[in-house]
């Protein structure tokens, strides 16, 4: 049996490397480690410790994680259920989704456009496919109907 400092040794450099490749917030770190075989006692101090010295930043991973998602056509609904997932905060994730209000318009226009064209919708059926396609995306109602109204 290994010894107290080497587990967290070995937890430590399991979750740098884990850190190295992406942003992970501490649910996820945690599941991946005690995936790994590791006890939740030994996990939680290192957490701690990653925390403290900044390694491990969920506020940096929400706001990586929502321009990248935003930037990939994805909606706020969307991307804050995937954030929810990974076991963040909603104060959190609210607090970054709201410091893009303004852009989320543009965003779905853009997705609108670069999957639809410029053409406006001809009948209603294909207001509708927009619509759906758009929902799927993570837009919110209000804002697919005010875009779709306003090109119809």
């Amino acid at each position: 049996m290994r010894d107290c400092a080497d587990e967290e040794g070995a937890i430590e450099d399991i979750a740098l490397r884990l850190l190295a490749r992406r942003e992970h917030s501490r649910d996820e770190l945690g599941r991946k480690l005690r995936a790994r075989g590791f006890a939740n006692e030994a996990i939680a101090p290192v957490l701690d410790r990653l925390v403290a010295e900044g390694a491990l930043n969920e506020a940096r991973l929400v706001e990586h994680y929502v321009a990248e998602r935003a930037a990939k056509g994805f909606g706020p609904l969307r991307i804050r259920a995937e954030l929810r997932e990974k076991g963040l905060s909603d104060a959190l994730v609210r607090d970054e989704l709201d410091t893009w209000r303004e852009r989320w318009p543009e965003q779905l226009a853009e997705v609108h456009e670069r999957r639809f064209g410029a053409e406006p919708a001809a009948d209603r059926a294909e207001l509708a496919r927009r619509a759906r396609f758009l929902e799927q995306r993570g837009f919110p109602a209000d804002l697919i109907r005010r875009l779709l109204w306003r090109n119809h």
